[in-house]
């Protein structure tokens, strides 16, 4: 019997995974923007010091790895597993981190919602007992990816005003089941929402009804309402998606309220900084995750939030072959940090 499931999508965890340890890996156009301070690590060289974008995302996220399990005071081979996924086809951004590394790995693959799909798959081999201690991990880069959805930056493409700024980034955080930090009390697994939406370059509408599903399932099974969050942060619908998420709610009679953020228009200040509608891709909420929002929640300046990563599930053959572009979201309650 389901004991820990709620509702339709939603379960609580009965030994709460503690976040012990987090840390953030960022580009140059990241590291001009209001959240600057919050990341462990900044390349002013988008290569990273390798050949290509791919390796460049690889390297991201190699570096993400290593300092979280430096910041947790652990060696790597006490680290149980991890769960990490990126937007290159077959993940290689992930696999080629974690080859050689003797530590399990699960490839996942959320397009931009990873990081809460990670941290929700994280979270239940901890509370299950299945391991002690579980990494998520995630990376975007902007070239890889305009590479393989859009156009090649050689292209010299014009963007249209709904287009989003993949975020060149990396992020991880540890979960274990005891010690310090901010904790993960339940999650919403969200199901694929289609409404027709067809241009690969306004992702964020794509993926607003899929936000809105996931955060009214996890209000109607948890019996919670968004006045028990401080924030609900979405993952990176950019301000066109937010806009229509709020609509959503509006014509549904959920009422937000100013609880709605969205890492998309956190990540960058997109008065000076030319991201038209925002940020997006698997950094854009890892970064802001493991960094602004944890530390935070670390500090007591954050009570509760409902972390939502949103993904468009796309592919350049879905594209190329003018189909609609699904969308999912994923929603995880992590309260403040305590012993």
């Amino acid at each position: 019997m389901a004991g820990n499931k709620r509702g339709k999508q939603s379960f609580v965890l009965p030994q709460l995974p503690v976040i012990t340890a987090w840390a953030s890996v960022a580009g140059k156009k990241e590291s001009e923007g209001p959240l600057a301070h919050t990341f462990d690590i900044v390349s002013q060289d988008t290569y990273f010091g390798q050949k290509t974008w791919e390796q460049a995302e690889k390297q991201m996220q190699k570096m993400a790895l290593d300092k979280v399990i430096e910041k947790s005071g652990l060696h790597q081979n006490q680290i149980g597993l991890v769960y990490s996924g990126d937007l290159l086809n077959q993940c290689i951004g992930s696999s080629f981190t974690l080859r050689n590394t003797n530590i399990p790995h699960v490839g996942l693959y959320g397009a931009c919602s990873t990081m809460a799909l990670g941290l929700l798959t994280a979270s239940m081999a901890v509370s299950g007992g299945f391991s002690d201690r579980v990494i998520a991990l995630t990376s975007s880069h902007f070239a890889s990816s305009e590479r393989q959805y859009r156009f090649p930056l050689g292209y010299g493409g014009q963007r249209t005003p709904t287009a989003q700024w993949t975020v060149t980034g990396a992020g991880a955080a540890l979960l274990c089941s005891a010690g310090t930090g901010p904790r993960i009390d339940s999650c919403t697994i969200g199901t694929v929402t289609d409404l027709g939406i067809k241009d690969a370059n306004n992702m964020g509408a794509s993926m607003a009804p899929a936000a809105y599903a996931t955060i009214r399932a996890h209000m109607e099974d948890m019996k919670r309402t968004p006045d028990d969050f401080d924030l609900i942060v979405t993952g990176d619908l950019g301000q066109l998606g937010k806009e229509v998420l709020m609509e959503l709610a509006r014509r549904d009679g959920l009422y937000l309220g100013g609880r709605i953020a969205d890492c998309g228009t956190m990540v960058f200040d997109t008065a000076t900084q030319d991201v038209h509608a925002g940020g997006s891709g698997c950094g854009c909420s890892a970064i802001t995750l493991c960094g602004e929002l944890l530390n935070k929640l670390n500090s007591g300046k954050l009570r509760q939030i409902l972390f939502c990563g949103t993904g468009a599930l796309l592919s350049p053959t879905s594209t190329q072959q003018g189909l609609p572009i699904p969308g999912v979201c994923h929603a995880v309650s992590i309260t403040g940090g305590s012993d």
